[in-house]
């Protein structure tokens, strides 16, 4: 009974200080993307103070994501600290507790965080943002992410032949483009003809380009109202190669990997955020485990600000070799399995293997 007691309070206490932790960061970050695009706004009407806001914070939860793993870090390793500084710990040890059943609660607390936020958290986010990524489209005539090219590549195979499609923005999941050019090959990969639309819209077996410009080679331009180029590519595919990878929901992924890769595309991309996104809950362990290493010390052996120190550059590093990592995954250099597990698995190791040095050696 007395364990379970302290497990609890221990869990209770570590998900207080991280979701804490998370809500400050949140809110800096929706402060600051706030200002932003109240200054995009400053000369269009259409976007009131209101509008804005709600814009902000459907955004802002995507982007937030990015910060759980430092909250999982700086949450426990203060949690750590304040245990330590009012002797809870040195009385859980007195009362028989090791090491590993203190660090049990935080570890698993970080399991169910890591949980949530991959299966609620990220579908709903993802969800959130490409709504907002709408409102932007119609209020300012673009998304606000940065990026150097706003445009989509597709590659599809028709009766006529390849045809490489290359628009500058879409809407309505990939159905409407805007700013659209294509390239079109025959059957044997000789340049046929390109063409250059205004708009292009999916439909049943064809894209419909519309104010079109045609250009063949030895042929003079000739402009088209409307031009049908047939296509296989159905309105759930089309989605699947113009929703980036960051973008799809955790549910989604799996399908979205499935109708890239038959729409002929690189589906590397989705299987990568789909181990990454799997591979999070162990990675947040690892984080707490990395946070213990550092911050189990501080009173016996001094030197609270250089351990502190220690402890912020390893979290550092390991977040930074997860996106070497994941950057390597991305261009097919390797494998997104071991592009998306093998930083979880070597930080839990290292932190495991800190702490049998430091605590039972």
């Amino acid at each position: 009974m007395i364990g379970m007691t302290i497990t609890r309070y221990f869990a209770m206490r570590f998900m207080k200080t991280i979701l804490a932790i998370f809500f400050t960061i949140f809110c800096l970050m929706f402060v600051v993307v706030f200002v932003e695009m109240l200054r995009r706004a400053s000369d269009n009407p259409a976007a009131g103070a209101g509008v804005v806001a709600l814009m902000t914070a459907m955004k802002v939860p995507a982007a937030a994501e990015m910060i759980l793993p430092f909250a999982v870090l700086f949450g426990s390793m203060a949690t750590f600290v304040d245990l330590t500084r009012k002797l809870e710990l040195i009385v859980a040890r007195a009362a028989g507790m090791s090491v590993w059943q203190f660090i049990a609660p935080p570890a698993l607390t970080a399991l169910f965080i890591g949980i949530v936020s991959v299966t609620i958290y990220n579908p709903l986010s993802a969800d959130m943002k490409q709504r907002s990524e709408e409102m932007e489209l119609k209020i300012f005539g673009r998304p606000g992410s940065i990026r150097i090219d706003h445009g989509v590549w597709l590659r599809q195979h028709g009766v006529d032949g390849l045809a490489v499609i290359h628009a500058i923005e879409t809407a309505n999941a990939g159905v409407d483009l805007t700013g659209v050019s294509v390239n079109i090959y025959s059957a044997d990969g000789g340049f046929v003809e390109r063409v250059e639309a205004a708009k292009a819209h999916l439909e049943p077996g064809v894209w419909a380009l519309k104010d079109a410009t045609v250009s063949a080679p030895g042929e003079p331009a000739r402009q088209v109202s409307a031009y049908m180029l047939a296509t296989d590519l159905t309105p759930e595919q089309a989605a699947a190669a113009t929703t980036p990878p960051s973008g799809t929901p955790f549910w989604n992924l799996p399908e979205m990997t499935a109708r890239t890769a038959e729409a002929g595309l690189d589906a590397t991309g989705y299987r990568l955020q789909f181990q990454t996104l799997l591979a999070r809950p162990l990675l947040l362990v690892a984080m707490v485990l990395v946070s213990a290493s550092f911050s189990l010390r501080f009173f016996r052996f001094g030197g609270v600000a250089k351990t502190l120190s220690g402890g912020v550059v390893a979290g550092f590093v390991l977040y930074i070799v997860t996106k070497v990592l994941s950057d390597l995954g991305g261009a097919g250099m390797i494998s997104p399995l071991v592009a998306a597990w093998s930083p979880a698995l070597v930080g839990s190791m290292l932190g495991t293997l800190t702490l049998l040095y430091s605590e039972d050696g």
